[in-house]
C-alpha cells in the first residue's frame, strides 16, 4: 500500500512544477517522504538540464508587458526565452511563461538577470554599505562577513532576475529559476532567459 495520498502528489507537483507520474515516482522511492521526494526530482531534474546544457538554443520567443497606468502605458517589458526547437518555442506553455516572465520583470524590476551578470563595481560598493552599517550597529568585527555574506543573499534575491521570488505565486511558488528550470524539465529542452529590457516613465 502506498505510504502517500493523492493529495501529497498534487502537493508535490505544485512544488516542484512536474508531472503526476515524475511526483508518483518519486514519492515511492522516497517512501511518502515529501521532503525527500522534493530533493529526488531536484537531482533529476538538474541531471537532465545538464545534459541539454551543451545543446544550442538558438530558438524562442520574445515575451511582452504593458502596464497601463491614467489611461496611458507607464511600464513595458521585453525578455527573450530561449528554446531549442521553433515546436517548443510555439507551444502555449512556453509563450505563456514568457509573457509571464515580462510581467515578473514589470513588478520585480530585476537589474541583472542572473548573479554572474552583476556589475563588479556595484556588488563592491554594496559590500562595503553593509559593512559600514554593521559597524555602526555596533556588531563585532569577527561577525562582519557573515553579515556581509547574508545581506549581499538578500540582495541578490532582491536584484537579480533568477534569484526573485515569481510574483504570481498562485502560478508557480519559488524563484523565477526554478520557474525557467521546471520549464525545461517539461520541455526536454535547454531553456533560458537570454536578454530582457525594462523601460518606465520616470526611470522607476
Amino acid at each position: 500500500m502506498a505510504d502517500f495520498t493523492a493529495q501529497d502528489v498534487m502537493v508535490l507537483r505544485k512544488a516542484a512544477g512536474v508531472g503526476m507520474m515524475d511526483a508518483k515516482d518519486a514519492l515511492t522511492e522516497s517512501g511518502g517522504d515529501l521532503d525527500v521526494a522534493g530533493v529526488l526530482l531536484r537531482e533529476k531534474g538538474l541531471a537532465k538540464t545538464a545534459k541539454r546544457a551543451g545543446r544550442e538554443a538558438s530558438e524562442g520567443t520574445i515575451g511582452s508587458y504593458l502596464h497601463e497606468q491614467g489611461g496611458r502605458v507607464v511600464t513595458g517589458v521585453v525578455v527573450y526565452l530561449s528554446s531549442e526547437t521553433d515546436f517548443v518555442a510555439k507551444s502555449p506553455d512556453f509563450v505563456d511563461a514568457a509573457r509571464d516572465l515580462a510581467m515578473h520583470i514589470a513588478w520585480a524590476n530585476p537589474q541583472w538577470a542572473t548573479i554572474d551578470d552583476v556589475d563588479a563595481d556595484a556588488l563592491e560598493a554594496e559590500k562595503s554599505l553593509i559593512a559600514k552599517q554593521a559597524e555602526n550597529e555596533g556588531k563585532p568585527a569577527a561577525v562582519i562577513d557573515k553579515i556581509v555574506e547574508g545581506r549581499i543573499r538578500k540582495y541578490y534575491e532582491e536584484n537579480v532576475l533568477l534569484e526573485q521570488k515569481f510574483v504570481n505565486a498562485e502560478k508557480f511558488e519559488g524563484t523565477v529559476g526554478e520557474m525557467v528550470q521546471a520549464l525545461a524539465v517539461t520541455m526536454g529542452e535547454n531553456i533560458s532567459i537570454k536578454s530582457f529590457s525594462r523601460l518606465a516613465v520616470g526611470g522607476e
